[in-house]
């Protein structure tokens, strides 16, 4: 009598409270990480389609790979490390990121601001992205000798000072194997065209590995 009652009734309860139980377990394993972009139009996608962009190049390859992390392209064309300061701090709190990719800083060389104001600017964010539990993958970038090669060469080694005093990765210079290369350039000679972008993520993706595997 009673093993008839348990298999008709108590067993399905019992059933259901085990897997209900072992929901949040599951959800937990399998949430998905993310990775905050925070650049400017070099990321954002200038004169073609974001969906063509290296961010969402990266986006697709993490899924090829089955790498269980989405990508969040915050890159707006013309940001500064001044307005990246700006937003990030939202950024940080409705997203929550895992990592937080920092691709800023040729728009203030562009507008000729002081190496150092960038060099800080740019502490600033890997500092406020690291305080944030996220780790960091800091995109080094060059510039035209417009102002001198003095201020050229100041502006190119703030990223690798920046890397080295908060212990976060850094891809030494982003542009690598596009920059000068007029079929891999816009018209202007400063932005890389859709053609471009598979090797800005090949210049990427190795780093992105170095980070995840450090999560």
């Amino acid at each position: 009598m009673f093993k008839k009652l348990f298999a008709q009734y108590l067993f399905p309860v019992v059933t259901a409270l085990t897997l209900m139980l072992a929901l949040p377990a599951q959800a937990e394993t399998t949430e998905q990480g993310k990775i905050l972009v925070l650049g400017d139009s070099l990321s954002s996608g200038y004169n073609f389609s974001p969906d063509k962009t290296w961010v969402a190049l990266l986006d697709k390859k993490l899924s090829e790979e089955n790498i269980n992390y989405k990508v969040i392209n915050s890159s707006i064309s013309g940001d500064t490390t001044t307005q990246g300061l700006q937003r990030l701090p939202k950024l940080l709190e409705v997203h929550q990121p895992d990592v937080v990719i920092i691709e800023l800083g040729g728009n203030d060389g562009i507008r000729g601001i002081p190496p150092k104001s960038i060099k800080n600017n740019l502490d600033k964010l890997v500092k406020m992205s690291k305080q944030s539990g996220a780790e960091v993958l800091l995109l080094g970038l060059r510039i035209f000798p417009n102002y001198g090669q003095r201020y050229a060469d100041a502006f190119f080694n703030n990223y690798q000072k920046i890397a080295d005093s908060n212990e976060v990765a850094l891809v030494p210079f982003f542009l690598e194997n596009v920059g000068g290369k007029d079929e891999l350039m816009q018209d202007d000679g400063i932005h890389p065209n859709e053609k471009a972008q598979p090797i800005l993520l090949d210049n990427v993706w190795p780093k992105v590995q170095e980070v995840l595997k450090s999560e």
